[in-house]
This record gives structure tokens, C-alpha cells and sequence, in this order.
């Protein structure tokens, strides 16, 4: 099963990185392969869905919508991707390790199936570039 993770300390508020991560429609600023985001309900906090399209495989195009399952400001946001060929699941942890310095975890875990059990380490490799991209996160936030 691909799992990956990766944590970065970034010079904000815990609550200040919550909120940003917690708006989908900003993935496209810190994730590269979001083509388009939106977001599809009215429900603020678990229970959000988000419409997203990633660039796949040789430019193609591949919705991955999601939903927020848990939502415990300014410290655990996870989801789970309801569309799409890979449907992992996610956390962001959020630590404060001072007044405007915050630590945030990235994680993802994905269980293929069917024939997508053969593309596994394809999948994996993909699962850790998502969670790197944390670091775009942190250039993002601190150079705003």
C-alpha cells in the first residue's frame, strides 16, 4: 500500500496555515498538478467537497474531487479523493512550535485495487511527489 509523508516548519501561525489548507481553492498555488479546483458545497468544515482536475500521465486530464472528513482547527485537516483512478486518503497536522512558527505534516495513504495493484510503484512514486510539495506550502505562505 503506498503511504508517503513529509513535514516542513513554516513561519506562521498554526491557525493562519489551517485556514489557507482548508480552502481547496488555493491547491493550485502550492500543488502543480491542480488544473482546476472548485468548490461544489455549502458546508464549511468536514463535509466540504471540492471538484479538481489534476494533470495525469502525458497530459491528460483526471478529476480528483475530494471531501473533508475531519476538521479540528488549527491543528488536523483530512480528506479522502471521491473521483477519480486513485482515491487516497489524507492528513495535514498542524503543531505550533512558537508564537508565528508552526510545524505541518503532510500525509497520504493509498490501497490499490484491480489492476491498479500492477501500477503500484508508479502510484507510490506520485504519492510521494504530492506530499513534497509540501515544501511549495511553506514558499508559498512564507513569501506572502
Amino acid at each position: 500500500m503506498p503511504n508517503a509523508e513529509h513535514t516542513v516548519t513554516i513561519n506562521r501561525p498554526a491557525a493562519e496555515i489551517f485556514d489557507y489548507l482548508a480552502d481547496g481553492t488555493h491547491n493550485p498555488q502550492w500543488r502543480t498538478g491542480v488544473v482546476e479546483i472548485s468548490r461544489t458545497s455549502t458546508a464549511n468544515g468536514a463535509g466540504a467537497r471540492y471538484r479538481q482536475v489534476l494533470t495525469g500521465p502525458g497530459g491528460r486530464r483526471i478529476d480528483a474531487d475530494y471531501q473533508i472528513t475531519d476538521y479540528q482547527p488549527p491543528h488536523r485537516l483530512s480528506f479522502h479523493v471521491t473521483a477519480g483512478p486513485a482515491r487516497p486518503t489524507g492528513v495535514f497536522e498542524i503543531t505550533e512550535q512558537g508564537p508565528r512558527t508552526s510545524r505541518v505534516r503532510f500525509a497520504l495513504s493509498l490501497r490499490p485495487r484491480g489492476l491498479m495493484i500492477l501500477m503500484t510503484p508508479m502510484i507510490a512514486a506520485q504519492v510521494r511527489r504530492e506530499v513534497a510539495a509540501l515544501d511549495n506550502l511553506k514558499a508559498v505562505l512564507e513569501n506572502t
